[in-house]
């Protein structure tokens, strides 16, 4: 209950009078006003020995008088009004369980008197993370309307004076996405500016080199998780901590290929706006190229032979068998993470990726049918010294390479051989050249035997249907289904050619299937016996098993697709078999922009540099150079969320460079979901003086700005240096 009376005669009252009204206003009239509080809400809105009421008294013009449960205020108008809008907000705070201190009656009155229209006790009450009795929450308007931001963009940039919780909060929100299963990550990072003294001279190892510059990060993080769980979620990689340089370090050396729709390039060799494939089989562009210096680097084997070469730090993406028994998404790991950890009994812990869609390259034209180019690598002679010929236990294929290629005629010689003739016409010159030998020049394939064989680049690096083509030619002839009690069917070829063994399995996993390859050695095997006389095995036997994904028909010939489909092909799965040490490289990382962030590297393994479902704080962020910025912020991942924090005024930057941050305010302003929050004096939740002593920098440094170099303004590391110049 409120009631509200005029005290004295205005003419004559000279109690707090208003500038402008000459003491004649409404204004200046002194009234009286009293309000009735509940019983319970006395206590919290008086606080500790009254020093809310103390508070109040200091900071407001209207006098308050407590009695009991009735609060009088007498004062002006203006000022009684003011007063019981702060009273009404606080006691409305303490309706919410919430602990009113001398703080919130700052923070109540200066938004009251600022005119916002944001209640004060909604701002107060905002909570964002609780533990063992200690609720962090924003402590001005500011600071929630940060947090809202934080809640409302991808990318927010908290720019403020020391003290102003800028990374606190930021810290809090990571926290809370954490623990809500938002993000599967949090990663702080933040610059190490060397203060004086050169990282490698100070005493120590790496990290102990490096911790006080991440010290801050740790403090916040201890005071929102419980201690004991922070270095395990450290160690399983849920939490990183590193400086802003480290941030980089997902890279392959140099030399290692990678996929384009042209075809293994090295990665040392790709620049921004090329393309690579991605995880869909799709082109995608590549977004940035961070050189890294030289790097640890380890080979990372697969079960099926395959192998690719990564920096310790480099993510994979990986599932394990809970995760596709729960249908969770695919974790993401460093190398170095997995390395002793890679067998859970006796089987492999770790599943990669695999093509979610054959590789798309180029349409190229090819002369010759792909099936009927399948076909001859496997059962036919383009030795050029006969006329060409096809062997085969199945006329089902011999009508099918005539029906493909115009122009020839199969004549059969024997229960499986046959000879591939032109079709001639009466008065024809005799000379004219065979269809298939004159395309086999043409694809450089006249002269090879069975040990030289290969598949033409035009034919690996074409349109689906060009490649599956080619290899249900060679699995119809030289392959077929293996089944096996108990188990789904999978397929097997062999060829003595190394450099088709090699072919064979490109065109396997280029479709998003797995390959394995072992070697019969011709040296010592048992001979083999042609019309009752012994052969020698002239050539090794290359033995390739597969595995095709469903919807990728391996056969035409209806024998073995029958068989094949009778049991099924099963699920081609690749998983993480060793990690090797390789001793340091050069290495370089790459930003691409698939929408899972991964690329194809050798053997057509998945890997990726971005940082997905992640929750990424770079604090500090004035001391970065425009490149660091733009590198950093480049590195975002789909599902991630990232917060830089700064104070432009406190840049240590050396040599002159420009602050990263500084120019991120001013090229990305403009941008959706990219939000600049400002955090000014007002904000400071430090000692009161943190607050005044901010004040009075920003006062001197504006008033001496005209005598200070444009691009020094801001800089401190300049001006040190300047005043060091001026004193020689």
């Amino acid at each position: 209950m409120r009631t509200q009376g005029e005290i004295g005669d205005p003419s004559t009252s000279t109690a707090g009078i208003g500038a402008g009204d000459n003491g004649t206003g409404p204004a200046a009239r002194t009234v009286r006003s009293s309000i009735e509080l509940a019983p319970e809400s006395v206590f919290p809105f008086l606080g500790s020995a009254d020093q809310n009421l103390r508070e109040l008294e200091k900071l407001l013009d209207a006098d308050i008088h407590v009695r009991g449960n009735s609060v009088t205020l007498t004062g002006r108008a203006a000022d009684v009004a003011l007063a019981e809008r702060v009273i009404e907000q606080l006691v409305a705070l303490t309706g919410h369980n919430r602990v009113v201190t001398p703080e919130a009656v700052r923070h109540t009155i200066s938004m009251l008197t600022e005119g916002v229209s944001e209640s004060p006790a909604e701002v107060l009450s905002l909570d964002i993370l609780s533990r063992r009795g200690k609720t962090i929450r924003p402590k001005t308007l500011n600071q929630k309307r940060y947090v809202d931001a934080i809640d409302a963009n991808t990318i927010v940039f908290g720019i403020g004076p020391a003290g102003t919780g800028k990374t606190y909060l930021a810290m809090a929100k990571a926290v809370q996405a954490l623990q809500t299963k938002q993000v599967t990550r949090i990663i702080l990072t933040r610059p190490a500016v060397e203060a004086g003294e050169r990282l490698g001279f100070l005493p120590g190892t790496l990290n102990e080199k490096i911790d006080p510059y991440l010290r801050p990060l740790y403090d916040a993080l201890h005071d929102m998780m419980d201690p004991e769980a922070i270095p395990k979620l450290m160690a399983a990689g849920v939490i990183e901590v590193a400086p802003l340089a480290y941030m980089r370090g997902r890279a392959q050396p140099l030399s290692t290929n990678v996929l384009t729709p042209t075809g293994f390039r090295p990665i040392g060799e790709l620049a921004v706006g090329d393309s690579v494939i991605g995880s869909d089989g799709k082109p995608t562009e590549v977004l940035g190229v961070y050189p890294q210096g030289f790097k640890d680097i380890y080979r990372v084997y697969t079960q099926d032979g395959s192998s690719t070469l990564a920096s310790g730090d480099h993510l994979w993406s990986v599932y394990t068998r809970d995760d596709r028994r729960r249908g969770k998404p695919a974790r993401v790991l460093e190398t170095k993470e997995m390395i002793g950890n890679l067998r859970a009994a006796h089987y492999h812990r770790y599943e990669l990726p695999l093509l979610g869609a054959p590789a798309q390259f180029a349409a190229r034209t090819v002369p010759m049918d792909p099936y009927a180019l399948g076909l001859l690598l496997g059962d036919g002679c383009l030795t050029g010294s006969t006329t060409p010929s096809f062997a085969t236990n199945d006329p089902e294929l011999a009508v099918a390479l005539e029906a493909a290629i115009p122009g020839i005629l199969l004549r059969r010689k024997s229960a499986v051989d046959y000879v591939i003739n032109r079709i001639t016409s009466p008065g024809e010159v005799i000379t004219i050249a065979n269809p298939v030998m004159r395309i086999a020049r043409d694809l450089g394939l006249a002269g090879t035997r069975s040990n030289t064989k290969f598949v033409p680049r035009d034919y690996l690096y074409n349109e689906t249907d060009v490649r599956l083509g080619v290899l249900q030619g060679l699995l119809d002839s030289d392959g077929g289904p293996v089944t096996q009690q108990g188990r789904t069917c999978r397929i097997q070829f062999t060829t003595v050619s190394g450099q088709l063994r090699d072919d064979v399995l490109f065109l396997v996993q280029s479709l998003g299937g797995i390959a394995y390859e072992r070697t019969r050695i011709a040296e010592g095997r048992t001979p083999g016996v042609a019309k009752g006389r012994p052969v020698e095995h002239r050539s090794d036997a290359h033995i390739i098993e597969i595995r095709l994904p469903a919807g990728v028909t391996p056969f035409r010939l209806a024998r073995k697709a029958a068989k094949y489909d009778a049991d099924g092909g099963g699920r081609p799965m690749r998983f993480i078999d060793r990690i090797e040490s390789v001793g340091t490289e050069e290495a370089v990382c790459i930003n691409v922009a698939a929408e899972d962030s991964l690329y194809v590297t050798e053997n057509f393994l998945l890997t990726h540099n971005t940082l997905n479902d992640a929750f990424i704080i770079l604090d500090e962020a004035q001391n970065t150079t425009a490149e660091q910025m733009k590198m950093f912020l480049t590195r975002l991942g789909f599902g991630s969320k990232i917060v830089v924090t700064g104070d432009v005024t406190q840049v240590d930057l050396p040599g002159g460079a420009r602050s990263g941050l500084r120019m991120a305010s001013e090229i990305l302003t403009d941008i959706d979901d990219v939000h600049f929050a400002t955090l000014t004096s007002s904000d400071v939740v430090r000692h009161r003086l943190v607050a005044d002593i901010v004040d009075a920098y920003g006062r001197f440094e504006e008033e001496n700005r005209p005598q200070v170099a444009p691009h020094y303004a801001g800089n401190r590391a300049q001006r040190r240096a300047a005043g060091r110049g001026e004193r020689r």
